[in-house]
């Protein structure tokens, strides 16, 4: 008996910091927040505008891009590259979450999900060219939709 609890402490402490990191993982100290809303402002400005009036988010010229290379590739059929493209849309996405949400939550919950739906279509275990077409036309309305095209 004197072994098993001197085994289980150790694995508790271990599992329980495993889950402390996790969470601080996910979420983002408020000095964190403003560096990362830094670079993707400056990110943000150094992408070339498109001529249209920015969303309530700011420019998005720079996930927008990403998106039309990925519905390109999904037109050509070419899947596994648009699959490939688009985990670029999700880590640049991601990683301007904490820049973009706080100046428009609900328009960032939107594209968010438009996101979302393109990324299930293309990860699917056999993704369907007409899904992953109809999920990045619809990706592509929404970001036209809060660009106000």
């Amino acid at each position: 008996m004197l072994k098993q609890h001197s085994i289980a402490r150790p694995v508790i402490a271990v599992s329980a910091a495993v889950l402390l990191a996790l969470a601080a993982g996910c979420s983002k100290p408020a000095d964190q927040n403003n560096a990362s809303a830094a670079s993707a402002a400056t990110t943000q400005t150094a992408t070339p505008t498109r001529g249209t009036a920015a969303s309530k988010l700011g420019d998005l010229s720079s996930f927008h891009n990403i998106a039309t290379d990925v519905a390109t590739l999904v037109d050509k059929g070419d899947l596994p590259a648009a699959k490939a493209r688009i985990k670029d849309l999700e880590i640049a996405w991601d990683s301007a979450e904490a820049g973009l949400k706080p100046r428009a939550a609900d328009d960032w919950h939107v594209l968010d999900r438009a996101i979302d739906k393109s990324l299930a279509a293309l990860r699917a275990d056999t993704p369907i060219q007409s899904d992953s077409k109809a999920a990045m036309v619809a990706l592509l309305k929404t970001f036209d939709t809060l660009e106000g095209k």
